[in-house]
């Protein structure tokens, strides 16, 4: 699974590797977490770059919550939760390293796996878009005929909370990343990645990318806390 990553290059240089702009503000980050708002790059919009919630929730879903972080990519396109997302909801989530963690006989190491000059790239990833049920508004006595409490209409006029979340792709590890967990996220090769946002049926691009450009390095058990954010946690540590 990819359960955290890192994103810290330069906002300008994120723009100009992707072609796009930030609607907001941007932060370098050091363990973006599921829950999280973070950034992606919609087949829809192209052009911007957004902050959706880490967590898909499928648009069918009775609630808001147990949000999916990872999907498969061998069953993607068959399973009800990511069917309909992918034919028409791909993304890109724009990353520049993650986080596997290995079994030791101390316990679990975390590795970052990241491109040797750290340089950022896309995974894949798939959106969609939930909101609630609109509650029936029940008519009786003075309320149905405008008598009720102004601020309780007010409230019942209010449009409903709509939540956009991602999940990222999951395939079999090339083999450095097999040394530490058995599978990995799927980085789209650079030049296609305009692929996986348009063409009709893009499965061929979900293959492990090959680990001849990667490097995978211990970092320090300080990453294991979200609440943890910071440069030192993608420096190399020894083990």
């Amino acid at each position: 699974m990819c359960g955290r990553y890192t994103l810290f290059v330069e906002q300008t240089d994120l723009e100009e590797r992707f072609d796009a702009r930030f609607a907001d503000s941007f932060a370098p980050r050091y363990n973006m977490a599921p829950g999280q708002r973070l950034p992606v790059i919609t087949n829809d919009e192209p052009e911007t770059i957004q902050r959706l919630e880490w967590g898909l929730v499928p648009s069918w879903a009775d609630d808001d919550t147990g949000g999916i972080i990872n999907a498969r990519a061998e069953t993607v396109h068959e399973k009800p939760s990511f069917r309909a997302a992918y034919e028409r909801r791909r993304c890109l989530v724009l990353a520049d390293g993650f986080y596997e963690w290995a079994e030791t006989s101390a316990g679990k190491q975390p590795y970052r796996v990241a491109f040797e000059d750290d340089r950022p790239f896309a995974l894949a990833g798939l959106w969609e878009r939930w909101e609630p049920e609109e509650p029936e508004t029940a008519q009786t006595g003075l309320e149905a005929f405008g008598g009720g409490d102004s601020d309780a209409s007010e409230a019942d006029s209010d449009e409903p909370d709509v939540l956009e979340t991602f999940t990222i792709l999951t395939t079999e590890p090339n083999d450095l990343v097999a040394d530490l967990h058995h599978r990995m996220a799927v980085i789209l090769d650079p030049e296609r990645e305009q692929e996986w946002l348009t063409a009709d049926d893009p499965r061929e691009l979900l293959e492990p990318y090959p680990e001849d450009e990667l490097r995978a390095y211990p970092v320090s058990t300080a990453v294991n806390s979200p609440a943890n954010d910071e440069p030192s946690l993608v420096e190399p540590v020894q083990t």
